[in-house]
């Protein structure tokens, strides 16, 4: 088989969309594009991680932001040059999608939405790599932003994938942003009669003692009001490290059960009065009795 018979193999249109031929080389050049938007995409993103990683004014989740950006310029770049190599134009594939637009609008626009959302959050970075966030009640730390979902490592050591729209639509506590310092708040109640002094020291004591709890600002115990079958407080502190956030809360409530366990404080149990009042058929039923 010679030259020109493989060439004119080669250039014979297999299918025409529109008044496109579609043929073999045409899509062997075009598949041969994509995969070297890929490299170069690839290569581009290494060197600049490299270059702009020496640079202390470029930070981690920067460095990330601009790297998927570049990414998706150049692949999208490769795309619409494949597209031309074949032999389609924007004509051409406007005229080809036409009759499917309606239903690929409909069937796609969670995907864009998410995609629009995932270039938003890459630009504006009001959540990057390696921030600590929670989602809709989902709390963990972010270590990877895609094109349609963002993932998310949890407490314990779940990944779970969140699509990007709801970073969009919904409100996201974000711990990581600014400043990290977080005040936690740990309610408890004691009996009525207890000293309010002696407690008050054994909870901002509890926390001044603990070593994840910030000196400044200071351990505050604060007197919330009189409940039911308690006097109500509640103490405030500060830590710099939202991941522990838990694991803190718990170990400062073991330490106040123990600090009131000492000082005589008592923690107590709902209490409730009941009062029963007799009615006249009752009455007259004592009398008949007693007679």
């Amino acid at each position: 088989m010679d030259f020109e018979t493989i060439t004119a193999w080669m250039n014979q249109p297999i299918v025409h969309i529109g008044s496109t031929p579609v043929t073999l080389g045409g899509i062997g050049a075009a598949l041969t594009i994509f995969v070297v938007s890929l490299v170069i995409s690839s290569t581009t993103r290494r060197v600049l991680a490299s270059r702009l990683g020496k640079n202390p004014k470029f930070s981690a989740s920067m460095i990330y932001a601009l790297n998927r950006i570049l990414h998706y310029v150049i692949i999208v770049f490769g795309i619409v040059l494949a597209a031309q190599t074949i032999g389609f134009n924007f004509g051409t594939l406007a005229v080809a999608f036409g009759f499917l637009g309606v239903g690929i609008g409909l069937g796609l626009q969670n995907i864009t939405a998410n995609f629009t959302a995932g270039l938003l959050l890459l630009i504006e970075r009001p959540v990057s790599v390696g921030d600590f966030v929670n989602v809709e009640g989902q709390i963990g730390r972010v270590t990877d932003i895609g094109m349609r979902a963002t993932r998310i490592r949890t407490l314990d050591n779940i990944v779970i994938i969140v699509p990007n729209s709801k970073f969009a639509d919904n409100p996201v506590i974000n711990w990581s942003i600014e400043d990290q310092r977080v005040r936690l708040h740990n309610p408890v109640g004691v009996a009525y009669g207890s000293d309010i002094a002696t407690v008050k020291n054994a909870l901002e004591g509890v926390a001044k003692e603990h070593p994840d709890v910030l000196k400044n600002p200071e351990p505050e115990a604060r007197f919330r009001g009189f409940g039911d079958s308690s006097l109500d407080f509640e103490l405030l502190y500060w830590i710099d490290e939202p991941r522990k956030q838990f694991l803190v809360q718990s170990q400062i409530n073991y330490d106040i059960d123990a600090a009131f366990r000492r000082d005589g404080v008592t923690i107590p149990f709902p209490q409730r009065d009941l009062h029963l009042k007799m009615g006249d058929a009752v009455d007259l039923l004592a009398k008949r009795k007693d007679n």
